[in-house]
């Protein structure tokens, strides 16, 4: 399964995000610290989540740093995160 397949799946599973697109960008950081050929190292994440609401900005990292803590430990070099609850502005 390729990484950002697993990090939509885990994201899923855990928020059941109204809303939700993951984006390999590792092509964006080749020759960078943490870049390895064939990518799946860079990633941005947007996600909706009501799992969100009353949350702070540092609080929603960790929630999802902790799901993907695994991957973050591994493979991910680099994660981007805006994470909001429904009906907030990014």
């Amino acid at each position: 399964m390729r990484t950002a397949d697993l990090i939509s799946k885990k994201l899923t599973e855990t928020f059941a995000p109204e809303s939700l697109a993951v984006t390999d960008e590792s092509h964006l950081h080749q020759g960078h610290a943490g870049w390895r050929e064939g990518g799946q190292t860079h990633f941005r994440v947007y996600i909706v989540s009501a799992a969100f609401k009353g949350k702070s900005r540092i609080e929603r990292h960790r929630m999802i740093n902790g799901v993907l803590a695994g991957e973050l430990a591994g493979s991910i070099h680099a994660l981007a995160i805006h994470a909001t609850a429904p009906g907030e502005q990014l």
